[in-house]
Order: C-alpha cells, then sequence, then structure tokens
C-alpha cells in the first residue's frame, strides 16, 4: 500500500503516512446481515532525516508496538506488508459469516502526528474533558486543508471474503 512514488516522496518531504484498518465480522440472515464484532488499527510510516531511516509502528488499541526503523524504504514497505492477525476470530453460529475489512492510505502533516503521540502518552486529557481551547480542532482542520493542497491524500480500500461457517470454537 505504500509502494506508490508519490507517497513515497510525501514520506521524503516530512508527511508521515498513516494506515488505518477496521476489520468487521458480519453474520448473515434474515434480511439484514448483523456485524459481530470489529477492531480498528493503525500502522504509522515516518521517515526521519536525522537518521535517514523510515520508522514503522502499528497502534493496536492502547498499545502501540514499534515494528522497525529501516534504511531502505523498501524493507519499510516490506514491514507495512507482513501479515497482521487481527484478534476477530470467528465465532461457531448457524449463521453464515464473512469478513469486511476497509483500509484507508492518509498522509499527515507533522502536527497531526506530533497531537497523536501526545494523545497516546496521554497529554491530550485535559482537551478531551474541554479544559483547553477548543480552538486547536479548527487548527488541525486547517492543518489537514494545507495537507492535502501540498499533495496529500487519502486512499480507500476495501475488501470481503466469501461468506463462510465457522467450524471450531475460538
Amino acid at each position: 500500500m505504500i509502494a506508490d512514488g508519490e507517497l513515497r516522496r510525501l514520506l521524503q518531504n516530512g508527511f508521515p503516512a498513516r494506515l488505518h484498518y477496521r476489520a468487521d465480522l458480519w453474520s448473515r440472515g434474515g434480511w439484514f446481515d448483523d456485524v459481530e464484532s470489529s477492531i480498528e488499527w493503525d500502522v504509522f510510516v515516518r521517515y526521519e532525516p536525522l537518521t535517514k531511516t523510515y520508522r514503522v509502528s502499528r497502534h493496536v488499541g492502547e498499545r502501540v508496538e514499534t515494528v522497525g526503523r529501516f534504511e531502505r524504504y523498501e524493507d519499510a514497505q516490506a514491514a507495512v506488508a507482513r501479515p497482521f492477525l487481527a484478534p476477530l476470530p470467528a465465532r461457531r453460529t448457524r449463521a453464515r459469516q464473512y469478513y469486511n475489512v476497509v483500509l484507508e492510505v492518509e498522509v499527515l502533516s507533522m502536527s497531526d502526528l506530533d497531537e497523536l503521540e501526545r494523545w497516546l502518552r496521554g497529554e491530550l486529557r485535559p482537551a478531551v474533558r474541554g479544559k483547553r481551547n477548543p480552538g486547536t480542532a479548527l487548527g488541525r482542520g486547517l492543518s489537514t486543508l494545507a495537507t492535502r493542497l501540498l499533495g496529500g491524500e487519502t486512499r480507500r480500500y476495501e475488501q470481503r471474503t466469501e461468506t463462510f461457517r465457522a467450524t471450531n470454537q475460538d
């Protein structure tokens, strides 16, 4: 997903990439399909010009995992492409089930990434409780707009599996 030459150029110019995944387990039945369970996670790719390395990390809930630091872009690509087993097991049921996965690839501004890292360290709790200036939301919006004007973008991919019946209980 990060093999694109344009994305590589943006990374090298200081725009980190965020790959946001959402996986849903659906069951088929009756008139409508139902979401049984869901999970979301992010993979961040950031180029660090001082060390000339690419840093890749995965964020699942409150857990942050460093995937690695890579000197070559191709190695960072390979790390992002490695399979990740999301903790979303199928359940044994009479209904037929399927998975639906959505991936959004977004190029962030440095301030977006810095804000995320502060939030992960717990520094933005006052903003959530309303004890900080709400004008920062406007600043984030303008920052996102500036990122898009400078060439940043969001791409969306979606894939659904065939329906199946779970054969064992996990």
